[in-house]
């Protein structure tokens, strides 16, 4: 399985997939036709078009490829009715191949109502649209905070070296709201020193891994007792921490 990162607009992330044996090719998240396509026009096809939420940043691409490569479109199936020119619907938990790579859908609302994420087990890859991010969470525009944090929470259970590709190169930025939030992180020293080499060679800081997650991500430690403390909120549950975090993150 190879993936290839395809910056889009001004800090969007869209994903082609090639796989080898059979030539299948797949793009995740097509934000632009144009800048999609000066990839895809290298294979001289695209047989798969993958869509995580029904976003215009997202699928934008959608129907220009569609008509070029005569791709097949797989969306959620309760999105069905807003994904531009989906063939295939998907449900919760189903798997799916493509070629010859094997992946899950794992339901992840909050974001949107119909928000998925591609996860490829064998691989050890995740395509997580704008549910998770490095160093983050998206924002919550159709669901609520409870269903974001646990969503959130199913990606505690993949392996630590599971790869997070992302809908958004939005790091630096919540990486600030980390340092400022959870200052005695140690962790959040090393990956300051890390995006900030990245971002000065034009290097997408892009994939991040379950692992560096758990260290650094605020919003997947909203269970630490340390951190509780540190924000003056020892005696909130775990989704007040999230839904008290989101809220700043928003006005951040």
């Amino acid at each position: 399985m190879i993936v290839k990162i395809i910056p889009c607009l001004s800090d969007n992330y869209s994903y082609l997939i090639f796989e080898k044996k059979t030539g299948t090719v797949s793009i995740v998240d097509p934000s632009d036709f144009k800048t999609c396509d000066q990839v895809i026009k290298k294979y001289k096809k695209l047989d798969y078009i993958l869509n995580t939420h029904h976003h215009l940043d997202h699928v934008s691409g959608n129907l220009e490829l569609k008509n070029k490569y005569n791709s097949k479109i797989i969306g959620y199936d309760g999105d069905k009715d807003r994904i531009p020119g989906v063939d295939i619907v998907l449900k919760q938990n189903q798997d799916f191949k493509i070629g010859n790579l094997k992946f899950k859908v794992f339901f992840v609302p909050g974001h949107t109502n119909g928000h998925i994420a591609f996860y490829f087990k064998k691989e050890n890859i995740i395509f997580t649209g704008d549910t998770l991010f490095s160093l983050g969470c998206g924002r919550i525009f159709e669901g609520t905070n409870e269903q974001m944090f646990e969503s959130l929470n199913k990606f505690k259970d993949l392996p630590g070296v599971t790869k997070i590709y992302c809908g958004h190169e939005y790091t630096k930025k919540n990486l600030d709201f980390c340092r400022k939030y959870d200052v005695a992180n140690s962790f959040l020293i090393e990956k300051s020193k890390e995006v900030d080499h990245k971002l000065s060679k034009n290097i997408p800081t892009i994939p991040t891994t379950i692992s560096d997650e758990f260290k650094t991500n605020i919003f997947l430690r909203c269970d630490d007792a340390r951190l509780k403390e540190e924000l003056n909120k020892k005696d909130l549950s775990d989704l007040e921490i999230f839904t008290y975090l989101r809220g700043l993150k928003d006005n951040f």
